[in-house]
């Protein structure tokens, strides 16, 4: 244990050195926060006014039983926006992991790192561990500053109640961690095998298109995201993290990572 916290603590001190890494972790959670709680704040005086308004069809499936047709339509607005929430725990570590490898090489730091006597499974839970902490940290501070400055705007009303319902909270605080979990053990893989940084990261976002397809599908009408298919998700999630995980520690070969960088 002594020798996964030692990996962590190094990887911390490289990685954050890194402006980028620091934007992606302050700022992205930040301003992912924000957006929705300015759209709901604009929304207000609108949706005062339409508040015995003729609900559209498209937002009937929204509303709940004590909403009145403003509120749902502030609430069709904002959930839209609530999933990328789920963004932040797949889109941090790609920054940290994908740097993790290619990155200790190209300082000479991998090479002393490999010949410890720090068994491959400890040295990727070390780095598991370095990049989905921040990760899962940034994420539900976000969501906390979205939940409190929703309880402000909205004066705990059942627009609130909406917006902050189980399965939002299932997604955030279950199906996060599980998100940066794969896109941690996803983006070692990719740098095992690159050798330039710019390359891993830019190929390890490409875990982050099934999201995005889920969020403009969400948009466009295609589906509709509740607690079930959320539920179903974690599941998905936890037995994919299982095998990336152990795809990882399989395609990490130490010695030839370092006689094919040589």
């Amino acid at each position: 244990m002594n020798k996964i916290k030692t990996i962590v603590r190094k990887e911390w001190a490289e990685v954050f050195k890194n402006r980028m890494v620091l934007f992606s972790v302050i700022f992205l959670p930040l301003i992912l926060s924000v957006l929705p709680l300015i759209i709901l704040y604009s929304m207000g005086g609108s949706a005062a006014n339409s508040a015995n308004a003729d609900l559209p069809a498209e937002f009937q499936q929204f509303c709940k039983t004590d909403m009145n047709a403003g509120q749902c339509m502030q609430y069709y607005i904002v959930s839209e926006f609530l999933i990328l929430f789920m963004l932040i725990p797949l889109f941090i570590p790609v920054n940290i992991a994908s740097y993790s490898i290619v990155g200790e090489k190209t300082t000479r730091s991998l090479e002393p790192l490999l010949a410890t006597p720090i068994s491959t499974g400890e040295l990727l839970a070390g780095k598991n561990l370095a990049s989905v902490i921040p990760a899962i940290i940034a994420t539900w501070i976000g969501f906390a500053i979205f939940a409190i400055g929703t309880l402000i705007l909205t004066r705990g009303d059942a627009l609130a109640s909406a917006l902050l319902d189980p399965m939002w909270l299932i997604a955030v605080f279950l199906a996060g961690p599980l998100l940066a979990v794969l896109s941690v053990n996803f983006s070692i893989m990719v740098s095992s095998r690159v050798n330039d940084p710019r390359v891993a990261e830019q190929l390890s976002a490409v875990i982050i298109l099934p999201l995005l397809a889920v969020f403009f599908g969400q948009i466009a009408g295609l589906f509709i995201l509740n607690t079930t298919l959320i539920l179903i998700m974690c599941i998905v999630l936890l037995l994919v993290d299982v095998l990336m995980v152990y795809l990882a520690i399989r395609l990490f070969q130490r010695e030839t990572i370092l006689t094919r960088w040589k």
